[in-house]
C-alpha cells in the first residue's frame, strides 16, 4: 500500500506540474509548448524510470502477458471507434463546423505528425499505466478508477494543447471514449497495450479528420 501511495503521489505531482506550467506559459509567447514537452518527456521518464528501479512493469500493465488478446481487443475496438469518429467528423464539417486548422498546422505544417506515436505512449503509460495502477492498488473502485483517469486525461488537453479553446474542446471530447474504452480494456486484459492500440488507431482517424474529411465534406 505504501508503494502504491508513492506511485499515486508521483503521478499526480507530475500532472499538477504540467497543469501549472501550462497555465503560466499560456501567458507567454511560448504558449503551452513547455507544458507539452514536460507532459511527453516527463511521463515517459517517470514511468520508465520508476519501472526500471522498482521492476513494476507487470504492475503497470507494460508487459507481454495477455498481449495477443490485448492487441486484438484494442485493435478491433479501435477500428470501430475510428470509424465512428470519421463519420461524426464528416457530419460536423457537412453542417458547417470549423476545421481544426491549428492542429493541421502542428501535425502537417510543422511535421510533428511523426512524433505523435511517442505522445500516445507517454499518455497511455501515465494515465492507463502508472496512475491507473496506483489507484487500483489503493483499493479505489475500478469504475471510479476508469472515470477518474478519463476525466483527468480529457481535462489535460486544456493544459497542454497549443491550440485555441474550440480545438482543445474537440480533442477533450475525443479523449473521453479513448479513456473509457481503454480503461475497461486494461481492467480486462491487465495490459496497457490494449489502450495503446485504441489510441494509435484514433490518432490515425484524427489525422484523417483534419486532412481528408474537410475535402470529402465539401464534395
Amino acid at each position: 500500500m505504501q508503494e502504491q501511495t508513492r506511485r499515486l503521489r508521483l503521478s499526480l505531482g507530475l500532472v499538477a506540474a504540467i497543469w501549472l506550467l501550462g497555465l503560466v506559459s499560456h501567458f507567454t509567447p511560448l504558449g503551452e509548448w513547455p507544458a507539452t514537452f514536460l507532459y511527453v518527456l516527463g511521463s515517459l521518464g517517470l514511468v520508465i524510470g520508476y519501472c526500471q528501479r522498482n521492476d513494476a512493469w507487470q504492475q503497470m500493465g507494460i508487459t507481454r502477458q495477455n498481449l495477443r488478446p490485448a492487441l486484438i481487443w484494442g485493435g478491433g475496438l479501435g477500428v470501430g471507434l475510428a470509424v465512428m469518429d470519421l463519420t461524426n467528423t464528416f457530419m460536423y464539417y457537412r453542417s458547417g463546423g470549423a476545421p481544426m486548422e491549428q492542429m493541421e498546422t502542428i501535425l502537417v505544417g510543422l511535421k510533428l505528425i511523426y512524433l505523435f506515436p511517442v505522445l500516445v505512449l507517454a499518455e497511455e503509460f501515465l494515465w492507463r499505466g502508472m496512475l491507473f495502477s496506483a489507484l487500483l492498488g489503493r483499493g479505489v473502485n475500478k469504475h471510479l478508477v476508469v472515470f477518474t483517469t478519463t476525466i483527468l486525461y480529457a481535462l489535460n488537453h486544456y493544459a497542454v494543447a497549443p491550440v485555441g479553446m474550440i480545438e482543445r474542446s474537440l480533442m477533450a471530447i475525443m479523449a473521453l471514449p479513448i479513456g473509457i474504452i481503454g480503461g475497461y480494456l486494461v481492467l480486462r486484459t491487465r495490459n496497457v497495450w490494449a489502450s495503446v492500440a485504441i489510441h494509435m488507431l484514433t490518432f490515425v482517424s484524427m489525422v484523417l479528420d483534419i486532412t481528408l474529411m474537410p475535402m470529402l465534406a465539401k464534395g
